[in-house]
């Protein structure tokens, strides 16, 4: 590190748990952000202020109005402008040191089997089951570790599932792909809008935890908050030995 980022980074370097080694690795980390929406901005205003030296941003969606009651990495004047886009300017306004690449795209299985093999660290900020399979699929077949948020009315949630680790399940082992889901929408649903920042930044917080080696993940928990009364409840994630997507890999 230079002076600059000895300086930029001393709260970090601070930390024991971090110190120079943690914040040399995070600079030198490359994050997958799947979403550029409500979950995604704090995702990636956090992971920037942080130092990841590379963060990619995958969504095919462009600025609306009605996000930004909600989306922190956008604002008035980018409505219009692609979300990968609009992330990178709030990107490059905190940090100009972070390399972003934007992919204007919805990420389906052909994007994520090449894109997930060159992350550290895969972030799924994405508003829909189909991908969030996906996603789970491709970091699976490739061993990287996937930090998983969601966000609906005021119900939100967060885990950490790490293909790594033998004992740790996969998105799948909870949510069975061939299982009936009902997508629930914001723009039918509503969301609170401070939910997907709480959510974000935890999410923020797990994948820089993932990247420096400080402290544990919340691999093999699942962590729910109620924005109704701000409560938090915990569920443990056992493994599914006959998951379809992650039993024989293990």
């Amino acid at each position: 590190m230079n002076d600059d980022q000895l300086l930029r980074y001393s709260r970090h370097i601070l930390l024991n748990e971090v110190g120079i080694e943690g914040q040399e690795r995070i600079l030198a980390g490359h994050a997958l952000v799947i979403g550029a929406g409500g979950l995604g901005s704090p995702v990636a205003l956090y992971l920037a202020s942080a130092g990841v030296g590379h963060i990619t941003l995958v969504d095919d969606d462009v600025v609306d109005m009605t996000n930004l009651q909600r989306q922190v990495a956008h604002t008035m004047d980018r409505v219009g402008l692609p979300k990968v886009q609009s992330a990178a300017a709030a990107v490059a306004a905190i940090n100009p040191e972070v390399r972003v690449s934007g992919v204007q795209q919805r990420a389906d299985a052909a994007l994520l089997d090449d894109l997930v093999a060159q992350a550290d660290v895969v972030l799924d900020c994405c508003d829909n089951f189909k991908t969030r399979h996906a996603v789970n699929a491709a970091c699976v077949k490739h061993r990287k570790p996937l930090v998983s948020g969601a966000a609906i009315r005021f119900d939100g949630q967060l885990a950490v599932y790490d293909p790594r680790d033998a004992a740790s399940p996969c998105y799948a082992c909870v949510f069975p792909p061939d299982e009936g889901v009902q997508e629930t929408l914001c723009a039918t649903m509503g969301v609170f809008a401070p939910l997907v920042g709480i959510i974000g930044t935890m999410q923020a917080a797990q994948a820089l935890k993932v990247l420096s080696g400080a402290g544990t993940t919340r691999a093999g928990t699942l962590t729910m908050l109620d924005g109704r009364d701000m409560s938090f409840s915990e569920v443990r994630l056992p493994r599914n030995p006959t998951c379809p997507v992650c039993g024989q890999a293990h």
